[in-house]
């Protein structure tokens, strides 16, 4: 859980090199279209010069053992701010898998569910 605390922090802060320390370089990102990406192309989408993101709260969080050294964190949230001055706010859920790599938790993959307005 502190790790997946921790992630949620440097992406938020848009700490690149906090997140490039962090996310395993065979990262998968399933965005909420569906849409694969890599590592370089998750990190990029969080360091638009023009985009703030405000404090997530997160509900109905989980956090699925996969023995020793493997979890998946998951759970539904808002993801709001401003980009270019606009404002935007995406409700989602995501699963993130956290692997310990030499005593310490990466991100091996993340994936994204987009909730519909309703």
């Amino acid at each position: 859980v502190e790790a997946a605390d921790a992630f949620d922090r440097i992406q938020l802060a848009q700490d690149e090199a906090a997140m490039d320390r962090m996310i395993l370089d065979g990262f998968i990102f399933i965005d909420g279209s569906g849409k694969r990406q890599d590592k370089q192309q998750f990190i990029a989408g969080w360091m638009a010069p023009g985009d703030r993101y405000d404090p997530i709260t997160l509900i109905d969080r989980t956090v699925t053992p996969l023995g020793r050294d493997a979890a998946v964190v998951g759970g539904e949230t808002s993801l709001c701010g401003t980009s270019d001055g606009v404002r935007f706010c995406r409700h989602m859920r995501f699963a993130d898998t956290f692997v310990r790599v030499d005593g310490e938790w990466r991100v091996a993959h993340v994936q994204v569910t987009r909730i519909s307005p309703e």
